[in-house]
């Protein structure tokens, strides 16, 4: 029916298998460690399972293909562009990767080409079959009817041919610059009629900053009919060639290292140099040249030449690229199941106050997003920006929505004569135009903007709000796991506090200090900050488990991150699995820590939950002889978080909200149908339900949020 051709990549080992004898084949003295590529590989095949796990709607399905295909893309360009790197200056990095870089690769690719393997498979013998039974066809150039063919060719005219760029290519080189992540058609032509038979290739790039990948036919028979971008200019490649016939023609991309190359201790403007180094970014080095399997392979050859390739540069791959498109494939008359939708909660008792600043002065309140709306937190910087009593207002900013309302406040602010103060992480990975761009909006409206410490990234999600109350100032705060971003709010898990407690809103103002270079540190005794103070009293409440445990008392863990990483983290929580300490991990992505293991390690268990939304929470709670330690934070615990950001952990005092929290995190850790059991195998085994009723954590806390909400 569908005539694609995906990676065929005939190997007897499974993606488990690969998985496995990587683990089985580095240093002894590693063996302790998951390595952090391959446990990230292991997370994106967890995204995969999503896609082809049928208990998800299928519109949500192609969804996940898409996220795996913008993770791989990612991955490639920041983690494996950084590994060839150190392979190509010849750096021994075994004391970091414990493995020589170039047997890294090796393995990487392996497990890469055996996952778009099963990725194909997943499109094609499961999706698209079932697309169809719902009256939705995707459909090649060679499967079209009369009709079509007639309709496609006007479209084809009059909306894609006028955006149609063509570069000749040649075998003995070429001045064709390829774009990153972009699409293009290599073609292979000949003359009509020409009796040599001499090749001549061209490059089209995919005009698809005009036209969308997906392209609507007319509905016939009760079925809607799809096509890619890339069929259409197949199918009418003899308006563009119109002397030549067409041998081949294949898709390619590809991918460059998005690393910045500049000093960070420099003299001058800091932002004209990062918007310089963020456009050299558009011509870093190639890390993956992605190729239609089918290419020929003298074809192939002129294209390695030509572009300046390397074998391990070159990977083959399926008839179609950029599957993140998928986030934006058609769904006519909403054939294709989806999500059924959980209307943000709306926090009743919080509306019910007049403002945002009455409800914080009685006590704190916590939310949780996407569970609970976003509005509440627009709702305090809108009162702070219109509000007479409000003096000065802080924020820091890592990456905020395209047309960010929190932005816009602060300005709304800035007007009204409040002091507005926003430190702007500009270096964030990939927000770096668009930080520069709110950066420059909220200097133009006269906020203080402070940006980029040197060597710290600032990673903290803080806001302060100072306002005049008769004789005194009091402060208000609000401390996140996530970002300012009301975007992201609806689709990451997160929690948020409002406070005015003095003890969290103290503290607060001395991170700002800092930020604003008043002082050489923070010192605080109830928020947890990086570099100065987080790891130290992460360690120090862990050993308090130790202690406890040595002595016969109940000692436990429980640690929810998106990354685990850190080996001395790792080892601090080894000794405490030895010392008899109940260790439960959750954690999304990255896990460097092997669970299970008799010597050292038979007390803790992991588990990753990928679900419907992204887990991005981070929690510490620790049992403290039944007194329990309860913090919230910005911080995975990952060196460059705990070393070289600045980030916050804020403590929870509150007993109701604590116990909220703790509601929560133990759906997470009943879940048995989203959650993966993780080992040192990267097995992804799906965590069973015992005979009982399958829990989903996500849906579960949503309902137990909507009833606590409830009259």
């Amino acid at each position: 029916m569908f005539g694609i051709l995906f990676l065929s990549c005939r190997m007897d080992l499974s993606t488990f298998d690969i998985f496995k004898f990587f683990s089985e084949s580095v240093d002894t003295a590693a063996k302790r460690y998951n390595n952090r590529e391959i446990s990230w590989l292991a997370f994106n095949y967890r995204v995969l399972q999503e896609a082809k796990d049928q208990r998800n709607p299928l519109y949500e399905r192609l969804k996940f293909l898409a996220i795996y295909s913008s993770n791989s893309d990612e991955f490639f360009r920041v983690r494996v562009a950084s590994i060839r790197s150190l392979a190509r200056f010849k750096k021994r990095t075994k004391k970091k990767y414990d493995i020589e870089p170039e047997e890294l690769l090796d393995h990487i690719h392996k497990i890469v080409k055996k996952e778009q393997e099963e990725y194909g498979n997943i499109f094609k013998n499961q999706l698209l079959k079932e697309m169809h039974t719902h009256g939705i066809s995707l459909i090649t150039e060679k499967e079209l009817r009369t009709s079509q063919q007639e309709y496609l060719q006007q479209y084809f005219k009059i909306s894609i041919l006028p955006y149609i760029k063509v570069h000749a290519l040649t075998k003995t080189g070429s001045d064709i610059f390829l774009q990153n992540k972009q699409i293009y058609l290599a073609v292979q032509l000949k003359l009509r009629d020409d009796v040599a038979i001499k090749f001549e290739y061209a490059i089209i790039e995919l005009p698809t900053q005009h036209v969308p990948r997906f392209i609507e036919l007319p509905k016939l028979d009760d079925t809607y009919f799809i096509i890619f971008l890339d069929d259409i200019i197949r199918k009418n490649l003899s308006y563009i060639f119109p002397k030549h016939e067409t041998v081949s023609a294949v898709s390619i991309k590809l991918t460059r290292d998005a690393e910045l190359y500049f000093e960070e201790e420099l003299n001058g403007d800091f932002v004209e140099v990062l918007r310089k180094a963020v456009k050299t970014r558009k011509t870093g080095t190639p890390s993956r040249f992605l190729f239609d399997a089918a290419m020929p392979e003298e074809f192939r050859q002129v294209i390695k030449h030509a572009l300046k390739l390397s074998d391990n540069e070159m990977i083959p791959g399926g008839r179609y690229h950029n599957f993140s498109d998928f986030f934006s494939f058609p769904n006519p008359e909403q054939r294709l199941p989806t999500y059924s939708l959980l209307q943000p909660i709306a926090p009743k008792a919080l509306c019910q106050y007049p403002t945002m600043f009455e409800a914080m002065s009685e006590k704190d309140w916590m939310l949780h997003f996407p569970y609970h709306s976003y509005d509440s937190v627009l709702r305090l910087l809108e009162e702070a920006a219109i509000d007479p009593a409000v003096n000065q207002i802080r924020i820091t900013l890592y990456r905020v929505a395209a047309q960010s309302k929190v932005v816009q406040l602060l300005i709304a602010a800035a007007k009204n004569g409040k002091r507005v103060t926003a430190f702007i992480e500009l270096t964030a990975r990939f927000d770096e135009e668009s930080n520069i761009y709110w950066a420059e909006e909220l200097r133009n409206a006269k906020v203080k903007v402070l940006f980029t410490i040197p060597n710290l990234k600032v990673h903290a999600k803080l806001l302060l709000i100072t306002r005049s109350e008769g004789s005194v100032k009091r402060r208000y705060g609000y401390l996140s796991t996530g970002n300012f971003n009301e975007r992201t709010a609806a689709m990451y898990t997160d929690h948020g506090l409002f406070t005015s407690d003095v003890r969290l809103t103290n503290e607060i103002y001395e991170v700002f200090r800092y930020l604003n270079k008043k002082t050489n540190s923070v010192k605080s005794r109830h928020l947890l900050v990086a570099p100065f103070t987080l790891r130290s009293k992460l360690i120090e409440c862990i050993t308090q488990e130790i202690v406890h445990a040595k002595h016969g008392k109940p000692a436990s863990i429980i640690l929810k991150v998106n990354s685990l990483e850190d080996r001395e983290m790792i080892n601090k929580l080894y000794e405490a699995s030895s010392a008899g300490v109940k260790v439960s991990v959750i954690s999304r992505g990255i896990c460097c820590l092997i669970p299970g293991e008799k010597s050292y390690s038979k007390n803790i268990s992991v588990i990753s939950i990928v679900g419907r939304y992204l887990e991005h929470a981070r929690v510490y709670l620790f049992h403290n002889e039944g007194n329990e330690i309860l913090y919230l934070s910005s911080a995975d615990w990952m060196m460059r978080n705990l070393n070289r950001r600045i980030e916050a952990a804020f403590p929870i005092y509150d007993q109701t909200i604590k116990k909220e929290v703790k509601d929560i995190l133990n759906l997470q850790l009943m879940d048995t149908v989203k959650a993966r059991i993780i080992d040192k195998h990267f097995k992804n085994t799906y965590k069973k339900a015992d005979n009982q009723k399958p829990v989903e954590s996500q849906l579960e806390i949503y309902h137990y949020l909507e009833l606590k909400a409830s009259p």
